[in-house]
């Protein structure tokens, strides 16, 4: 599957003119592409001659490498991106324990500082054209007793794309989420429809009442047809 500017928003406009520097990748659930889709980003940008800086605050989920916890969509950002960046830089808070970050936070005896969020994210802006940041699960993704992945976002204070992953259900959980991202202040840039299931039924009408409901442009359409 590719990253497909949808042809019903702007047939002239490129991806480029719909991101803004710095942004934050949410996603409606946990397991709707977040990772798929920042890659492809990563990969316009790159391929648009941007310096793309990249950052996974928070990874839960990871396999001990020379001492060190990585975690597999972390690695992958970095190996897409053309910026010289340390693993712990890319990837600040890294997890053995594949479940909810507040509940790995808790076993590791870890508290998830925003502050260095910002220190960090500050410093890659600095040497970068573009960042992109990838939250992990959904957008209220608690990472402790009292914030959730949505207190990172408003900590950088940037605007947020949305993957919206097209199955059972979507239609519900997207607009609650952009809602959701709206309510905390930040911007919607826009959202990516992700087509997680080739037998569902319907999807493109699932998109269009999506499309319809979102304020906020349909920036991509990731699409089975597109293979």
């Amino acid at each position: 599957m590719k990253l497909a500017i949808d042809p019903g928003i702007n047939q002239t406009s490129n991806l480029s003119g719909e991101l803004p520097r710095q942004f934050f990748i949410a996603g409606t659930d946990t397991d709707v592409g977040k990772t798929y889709v920042s890659l492809e980003l990563i990969r316009f940008l790159v391929e648009s001659g941007d310096r793309v800086g990249v950052m996974k605050p928070v990874s839960a989920g990871c396999e001990l490498v020379a001492g060190q916890w990585q975690n597999a969509d972390a690695l992958a950002l970095m190996e897409a991106s053309n910026l010289q960046q340390s693993y712990a830089e890319v990837n600040p808070y890294a997890f053995e324990s594949p479940v909810s970050p507040h509940i790995a936070a808790k076993i590791s005896a870890t508290t998830i500082d925003l502050n260095l969020l910002l220190q960090t994210f500050e410093k890659i802006k600095a040497r970068s054209d573009s960042v992109l940041i990838e939250g992990a699960g959904g957008w209220l993704a608690p990472i402790s007793e009292t914030q959730s992945m949505a207190d990172i976002a408003i900590k950088l204070d940037i605007p947020v794309v949305l993957v919206v992953g097209i199955k059972l259900g979507c239609l519900n959980h997207a607009q609650l989420t952009a809602r959701a991202i709206k309510d905390s202040g930040l911007s919607l840039t826009g959202w990516i429809a992700n087509e997680l299931d080739p037998e569902m039924s319907y999807p493109d009408e699932n998109i269009k009442c999506l499309a319809d409901r979102i304020d906020a442009p349909l920036i991509a359409h990731i699409s089975h047809k597109n293979n």
